[in-house]
């Protein structure tokens, strides 16, 4: 009893660092303020529309009007019914964001420590080791809240898999089947489906070791187990993934209908998103040492040179003091091929040194299982870069060819080698295991990544030219201000980049080896070598983070909830308070959330978007296609006048709501669908795809009644109203986005067929005379998936109750 209390103590104290560790970082909390993030400013302005409705209605539209023209909300903003995990996910991150999720990252690790059983003062320090890892923080910048909210519920997944592995049924099932759920919860499915690989080289390495071990039906149990409470999880957020589902079958991560692009080229036939598009976020090869030696390639994209750089030194005499500060403020400093990189994503060069301890002292399949992951996942970050497994990936491995940014699997190591790292220093404090064989362990360790070190301290800046994508910049400004001589002080800094933290990283690994050497010697004890370790891993990777995501970043909660200001282009256009859209040609259209917080966009920000509205935009707007800017209602234009402020211009031609035309185009491919948009005269005719008729008999010619009438006579997120009056059969277009998965058409009261005209849009046959039309976003979907979520948390419940009972009655039997 004592010592289930001493352990209860131990966890509590280990809630309480991780609580102040979380704050002590991210302490500009405690005043109220909020982090700044681009996609969540984003969000925001997307979302707003969603909010609203929900504060005013009580209830979930599932539909936003705001964004590109209409979107489902199912993977922008959208609570689902019985989602029961929400109120545990709450009550784990109870603290402020992004504290909360920092908290995340170190509790779930913890855990899986404590199902790895390493003592609980190197369970601490591994789960502030993992929380802290470079990329987990940086993405907080970006606004990744969800990618950080899935990582963080990464470890506790594993820690149930593992509890099952060594036989523990009950709590490993709960745990497994509770952590899936929230795992799910958390809606970033690439980070769900990268932990997926994870599991998967488990269940292998465990296979093999059941194969040897002729244990088979044992780990046919576990893994049956195992699979029944993942799916548990899974089932308990049903209306999330089948409405996922639903939406990503029509969105651009899935198969085109078209065969050809917008520029006439022939289309890479994919069933997801294009390979360019796939690994236009690839690591480089060489770019894997920034996991151990941070500014390996310069850092992030932008980085800040400081005064006591080459290039200040090169800048000041000739731009003054002032000037040249505020230059080497912003410097394009990664010279590596990705895009944009915010910062590297440092491991740690203590835990990567620990890490390799564990290769040579750590045995079993545990051991496998880590170092394959971390390969596996190095490797495929590489992405184009390594183009033979990344295009066997692409092509063969189900649905990787839906998610973008291969880099990012990296999460995998980022999880793996701290890992693997505690588990060598619980094995090294081990006293079963020979001194001499941990010395040998350890020297292999300090010779590899101290050598390494040495070789890049040494080596470095002959090995590399240092030159970057955006170079060109700073070639620009030579030639601009007759500052020739500037790209090479540049490069001179990134060499010197190289130089100081390859040196860091040595001094780093030195320590280390110096503190287990004296453990060894006995001339250090085990409690101070923890906690100078617990040091040094705070200071190495907290001082790299503080470089790319600080109290800087912060500001009054205030102006981060409402981060748009309306311009009087806004206010102008807010006094029409009939329905429409506008484009906003200041920003770029389709990655512009600020337009959607005032008006009704065409335009908005999302990483899946409807593909058809995509393609739209690809093939008709961006080549400034005035018909199908009038078909999509665009009312107003947003325009920069001379001085770059933002202007209203009204479009007399757009086609209203709804309009009759007399003629219906048929053809018979996508292909011929988009294009027949170049010369569309969109208030006369429209062209439909013969494959989405609803019969064959569907006529294509309605005479004109020059007195027939259709106006929107009321407008709600969920469902709209239109009056009709004619005395003649008319064919109508609507100025909304076609989603036949969950908008039902009515008149007067009878659901009747409608369907997709000039690619994008909703078109539908009017009988003669006056009529009530409606349309209705009443998706089956939710309906379908509230069941099934139901269900399966019933499922989860029940299960262990009985579980529990009937080992209870067979312990009491056996007694």
């Amino acid at each position: 009893m004592r010592m289930k209390l001493n352990k209860f103590i131990y966890y509590l104290v280990a809630v309480v660092i991780f609580i102040a560790a979380s704050i002590i970082y991210f302490h500009p909390v405690l005043k109220g303020e909020k982090i700044k993030q681009s996609d969540i400013t984003q969000f925001r302005g997307m979302s707003k529309e969603i909010v609203d409705y929900r504060a005013e209605k009580n209830e979930e539209p599932y539909w936003t009007g705001a964004a590109f023209s209409g979107m489902p909300a199912y993977q922008l903003s959208a609570y689902y019914p019985n989602d029961f995990v929400r109120a545990i996910d709450q009550g784990i991150r109870f603290l402020p964001r992004p504290a909360d999720y920092t908290f995340l990252y170190f509790f779930s690790f913890f855990i899986l420590m404590m199902a790895l059983k390493v003592p609980w003062k190197l369970g601490v320090l591994g789960a502030l080791a993992f929380g802290f890892s470079t990329y987990l923080i940086i993405i907080f910048g970006a606004g990744h809240n969800a990618k950080a909210h899935a990582i963080g519920y990464m470890p506790l997944v594993l820690a149930g898999v593992l509890w099952i592995f060594q036989k523990r049924y009950l709590l490993g099932f709960v745990v497994t089947g509770l952590a899936m759920a929230l795992e799910v919860y958390a809606n970033h499915p690439q980070m769900t489906y990268y932990m997926g690989f994870a599991l998967l080289i488990l269940g292998i390495v465990e296979l093999i070791d059941a194969i040897k071990k002729k244990v088979l039906p044992l780990f046919a149990k576990q893994a049956g187990l195992i699979i029944l409470a993942l799916l548990l999880g899974i089932g308990a957020n049903a209306t999330r993934l089948l409405a996922m589902k639903e939406y990503a079958d029509v969105s651009t991560r899935s198969k085109s209908e078209l065969t050809i692009n917008a520029d006439g080229t022939q289309k890479e036939a994919s069933s997801g998103l294009s390979k360019e598009y796939i690994t236009q976020f690839s690591f480089g090869i060489s770019e894997t040492m920034s996991l151990f030696i941070p500014r390996f390639m310069g850092g992030g994209s932008i980085e800040d040179y400081g005064e006591n750089s080459k290039t200040f030194d090169f800048l000041e005499p000739k731009l003054g003091k002032a000037q040249s500060k505020d230059f080497t403020s912003q410097i394009y400093s990664y010279w590596g091929n990705q895009p944009i990189l915010e910062a590297p994503a440092y491991i740690g060069a203590i835990i990567f040194f620990l890490f390799f301890l564990g290769i040579f002292l750590v045995k079993g399949k545990l051991k496998y299982w880590l170092v394959a992951a971390t390969i596996f996942s190095i490797v495929l970050s590489w992405g184009k870069n390594f183009g033979v497994i990344t295009n066997f990936f692409i092509d063969y491995v189900p649905l990787y060819n839906k998610f973008r940014a291969v880099s990012s699997i990296q999460v995998i190591a980022e999880l793996c080698m701290p890992v693997l790292g505690i588990l060598a220093l619980t094995k090294f404090f081990s006293s079963k295991i020979a001194s001499e064989e941990k010395k040998k362990a350890l020297k292999k360790s300090f010779f590899v990544l101290g050598g390494i070190a040495l070789f890049f301290l040494i080596f470095g800046e002959s090995l590399f030219a240092f030159e970057g994508i955006r170079d060109g910049y700073f070639t620009g400004v030579e030639k601009k201000y007759n500052l020739y001589g500037l790209l090479q002080a540049v490069i001179d800094d990134r060499k010197d980049l190289l130089f100081n933290d390859s040196l860091r990283s040595f001094i780093l690994v030195f320590i280390s080896f110096g503190l287990l050497w004296f453990f060894l010697k006995g001339k250090l004890k085990q409690t101070p070598v923890i906690l100078v370790f617990a040091v040094l891993i705070l200071f190495d990777l907290v001082s790299v983070n503080k470089r790319y995501v600080n109290e800087d970043d912060f500001e009054r909660a205030r102006k981060i909830e409402n981060p748009f200001t309306a311009t009087q282009a806004d206010k102008i256009i807010q006094q029409d308070k009939s329905h429409y859209r506008v484009a906003n040609f200041g920003t770029n259209i389709m990655n512009d959330g600020r337009t959607s917080y005032f008006h009704q966009s065409i335009g908005g920000y999302h990483a899946a978007k409807m593909r058809r509205y995509q393609e739209l935009f690809d093939f008709q707007i961006a080549q400034n296609n005035m018909q199908v800017l009038n078909m999509l209602n665009t009312k107003y234009f947003i325009v920069p006048d001379d001085n770059g402020k933002p202007q209203a211009q009204e479009n007399p031609d757009a086609n209203g709501n709804a309009w009759f035309v007399n003629k219906l185009n048929v053809v018979n491919t996508a292909d011929e669908e988009i294009k027949a948009l170049d010369v569309l005269q969109t208030k006369n005719e429209a062209v439909v795809n013969g494959n989405s008729y609803p019969n064959s008999d569907l006529k294509t010619t309605f005479e004109q009644d020059s007195t027939a009438t259709i106006s929107l006579t009321k407008y709600n997120v969920t469902s709209l109203e239109y009056q009709s009056n004619s005395t003649k059969e008319q064919f109508a277009v609507f100025s909304e986005i076609y989603f036949k998965q969950g908008w039902q058409a009515y008149i007067d009261g009878k659901e009747v067929n409608h369907f997709n005209v000039n690619y994008v849009l909703r078109g539908m046959v009017i009988p003669a005379g006056n009529h009530k039309i409606e349309f209705k976003f009443e998706p089956k979907v939710i309906q379908q998936g509230k069941i099934i979520s139901l269900v399966s948390y019933a499922f989860l419940l029940l299960i262990p109750i009985g579980w529990f009972f009937i080992d209870k009655r067979k312990k009491e039997q056996r007694s």
